[in-house]
């Protein structure tokens, strides 16, 4: 079942790591090993066809082998690492209409919430769901297929979802007022407002919750704190910024929201072992001689 999945990905992947034209569909095709990548994942779940990928979060470690899903529910900052290469991929980014209008279909919208989870789970992937998945991934040799069948193919592996083991954190996800909706909210908030001074009570605010029920809920689902989430999207940004190289490393620190220079090197270093200008200055001759980092990885 997975070698034609395999087979889908390599016939339709046209880049390393590439959205398609089957709405929310992207592949990823990885040969040789690279390095580690520093990525923002949208919520999404990744089918995993062959090799293997390691994401760090925080304190939270996820590894996704041949035949499993890693179910990203939440704006996560990442490090991304292919352990085990070639690597084949093909990944779903969640609707959350259209698997609410599935659970309203399904008559499910009652169930009672689990308990809280992290924001990244691991699960194997049935092979009803590998069949559906692949299917997906095909109509894209039929160009004309995918306006009328997508959805319904789609429609058709978010409710094999629902029947596998990650069923109970989607039905989660799913809920208006679940405590893994109010993280995946405060989430995003934090992203739009991340070069803001924030302070934990402001952030708490959001959720409408305590700041000690905040920081546990949101450390338990994320592996990090809400400020150092914070810090996380700001690093990235400045590494982006930096590596476009259309602004000194100081003009980056503070579009991103530092106010002290010498802080912002400090915090750069450790994140990513360089001073910012040296970091930059490798990534950008790397690119040069590599291209980019997979988008799918």
């Amino acid at each position: 079942m997975l070698d034609r999945l395999v087979a889908a990905i390599d016939r339709h992947c046209t880049a390393p790591g590439s959205d398609t034209a089957v709405p929310r569909l992207s592949l990823a095709a990885v040969e040789h090993p690279v390095e580690p990548a520093h990525l923002l994942y949208e919520p999404a779940i990744c089918f995993v066809a062959s090799g293997t990928k390691r994401t760090t979060a925080g304190e939270l470690v996820r590894v996704a082998r041949p035949g499993e899903m890693l179910l990203t529910t939440i704006d996560l900052p990442v490090t991304g690492d292919l352990v085990q290469v070639p690597y084949r991929s093909a990944s779903l980014r969640l609707d959350g209409e259209a698997l609410t209008e599935l659970l309203v279909e399904l008559a499910e919208t009652g169930r009672p919430a689990p308990a809280a989870t992290a924001a990244q789970v691991v699960a194997p992937m049935p092979p009803e769901l590998a069949d559906a998945v692949t299917r997906w991934v095909r109509l894209l040799g039929t160009p004309d297929d995918i306006r009328p069948l997508a959805g319904r193919v789609e429609s058709e592996i978010l409710y094999r979802l629902l029947r596998s083991s990650l069923g109970p954190v989607l039905r989660q996800w799913s809920l208006a007022d679940s405590t893994a909706t109010r993280v995946r909210e405060v989430a995003r908030w934090i992203r739009a407002h991340y070069t803001e001074p924030l302070g934990i009570e402001e952030i708490a605010a959001v959720a409408h919750m305590s700041a000690a029920s905040l920081h546990r809920h949101f450390k338990a689902a994320t592996g990090m704190s809400p400020l150092r989430y914070q810090k996380h999207l700001r690093l990235q940004e400045a590494r982006r910024r930096l590596i476009a190289g259309d602004a000194t490393a100081a003009q980056v620190a503070q579009a991103v929201g530092y106010v002290s220079a010498t802080q912002f090197n400090r915090e750069y270093r450790t994140a990513y072992g360089l001073p910012p200008v040296q970091d930059a200055a490798r990534l950008r001759a790397r690119l040069t001689h590599t291209g980019p980092a997979p988008a799918g990885l």
